[in-house]
């Protein structure tokens, strides 16, 4: 990995209504808007040249708004250099107002009616249809379009994004064009991260149109692609004077006699990750069992939140992992209420989560006096905020993962393909790197043990989720078929030599 990219400026993603924000604004600094309509669709043409010879025939789809009009731009862009274009409209032309007029005037073409293009005989379609702003669920003729464009097996260029996927959710609105590559502008939206926005992008390019940075942090500025640029400048990296007690003590805390390899993966994550200690404490039952297969990883007798309570005077322990086949009682929650009163960093997983089904308001504002990350699946977060419409109701995963982070006060990592990890404060990021693979058990007791580890290292909480989700992500790819969960651990020094190279 370059030295190069991790200096780079942390992306940003900008959502629907934030980019809305910054083309008025740039729009109102002086910049007319027909000149950034202009820009993309130019940008547009160069990828698709990129694509075609000159003698090639490009079919064209525009829709009836501004993603529309980057689509005339386009074509007549094509044409000038010699391309065969065939441009095809949703609706009249006399409905195009604003830019999207404008850019339809300089088209000296026929114009089509979208749904009746050939889009089996094109050397390249160009979906110019929709784009962010689009609120409801394709039908009619947009929705034949769109299913004769993904049934022509042509290869497709998307103008912003897929047309059909919704910008905001990277869900599909009724039908949804299945690009082969997408030219977006200024910054990526969040459909192009989420699933099944992101299968459906194709490539994606973002290209410059003349809107600063500066604008796009004023817009929005809160989300994130997780990647090394955004956590890298706070990543732990040992001095020549460092020794283990300045790295930190990482306690796991195991389940009984049966139940004890969990917490042992956790642990061991918790030391390739950096963490100067670790110690894995273990019910009575558990205590040989875990004995026989732990050796730099120390050991203590835990029963219980008394137990647990008693653990924690020692102040140096400062780092736990609770969860991972912990058990699914109360005896689990008020081992989770000792950890948040100790004011300790803290990882909640697996059962430390399900043990609060039905009672997830026993976690309001549970987490903000302690740096505390909690990592539910889909499923998980489900159970925990049973009854909770407010949390679970919203589409969008940003949104569901924004507002639990913001209910308990701590930081939330909703797991997926599309792994969102959203702070109290407001920032999010949108993890891209994650690998099939990783679908194995106890790949999330792994993924426990480096947040963990990072955190007992002295890395915030939002940092340690966001680079403990790249790394354990990049961990499993890097293996790739076959992966288990006890390899991963085996994995993070080769990614940790790649990213302090």
């Amino acid at each position: 990995m370059a030295v190069s990219r991790l200096q780079m400026l942390p992306e940003l993603v900008l959502r629907p209504q934030e980019m809305k924000l910054a083309d008025a604004a740039t729009i109102g600094s002086g910049i007319p808007g027909i000149d950034l309509m202009r820009r993309a669709g130019a940008a547009v043409a160069q990828a698709a040249t990129e694509m075609l010879t000159k003698e090639a025939h490009v079919v064209i789809a525009a829709g009836p708004g501004q993603n529309g009009g980057d689509g005339f731009v386009v074509a007549s862009l094509l044409a000038a250099q010699g391309c065969r274009v065939t441009l095809g409209l949703l609706g009249g032309v006399e409905r195009l107002s604003g830019d999207a007029a404008l850019a339809a005037k300089d088209w000296k073409g026929p114009i089509d009616a979208a749904e009746t293009l050939p889009f089996s005989e094109a050397d390249l379609i160009i979906d110019a249809l929709f784009g962010t702003g689009l609120a409801r669920d394709l039908d009619g003729a947009a929705r034949i379009t769109v299913e004769h464009m993904n049934a022509s097996g042509r290869p497709i260029l998307a103008v912003d994004l897929p047309s059909g996927i919704d910008g905001e959710t990277g869900q599909v609105r009724g039908v949804a064009v299945r690009a082969t590559r997408t030219v977006t502008f200024a910054a990526r939206k969040p459909c192009h991260l989420l699933m099944p926005g992101r299968a459906l992008s194709g490539e994606v390019e973002v290209v410059d149109i003349g809107i600063a940075r500066e604008t796009l942090e004023a817009s929005g500025g809160r989300l994130f692609a997780n990647a090394p640029p955004l956590w890298f400048g706070k990543l732990p990296k040992p001095g020549l004077s460092s020794h283990k007690y300045d790295r930190g003590h990482t306690l796991v805390l195991s389940g009984g006699a049966t139940r004890t390899g969990a917490a042992r993966l956790a642990a061991r994550a918790a030391l390739r990750i950096g963490s100067g200690l670790v110690t894995v404490a273990s019910p009575p039952e558990a205590l040989g069992v875990n004995a026989a297969h732990l050796t730099a990883i120390m050991l203590r007798g835990c029963d219980g939140p008394e137990g647990l309570q008693h653990i924690l005077q020692d102040e140096r322990l400062n780092s736990l992992v609770l969860g991972p086949a912990l058990g699914v009682h109360s005896g689990t929650r008020a081992m989770v209420a000792v950890a948040a009163q100790a004011r300790r960093a803290l990882v909640l997983d697996a059962d430390a989560l399900t043990s609060f089904e039905g009672l997830a308001s026993e976690m309001h504002q549970a987490f903000h006096h302690a740096p505390t990350v909690l990592t539910p699946h889909e499923g998980e977060f489900k159970r925990l905020f049973k009854g909770h419409p407010d949390i679970l109701d919203p589409e969008s995963k940003i949104e569901r993962a924004h507002r639990t982070a913001v209910y308990t006060g701590a930081v939330v990592l909703l797991k997926g393909p599309d792994t969102v990890i959203a702070a109290p404060d407001g920032r999010i990021a949108i993890n891209e790197n994650g690998s099939p693979y990783l679908g194995t058990a106890g790949s999330g007791d792994t993924l426990c043990g480096i947040i963990a580890g990072l955190m007992a290292q002295g890395l915030p909480a939002f940092e340690a989720a966001c680079a403990g989700t790249w790394i354990h992500a990049e961990a499993g790819a890097s293996f790739g078929p076959g992966l288990i969960a006890e390899d991963l651990a085996e994995l993070i020094p080769g990614v940790l030599r790649r990213l302090l190279k």
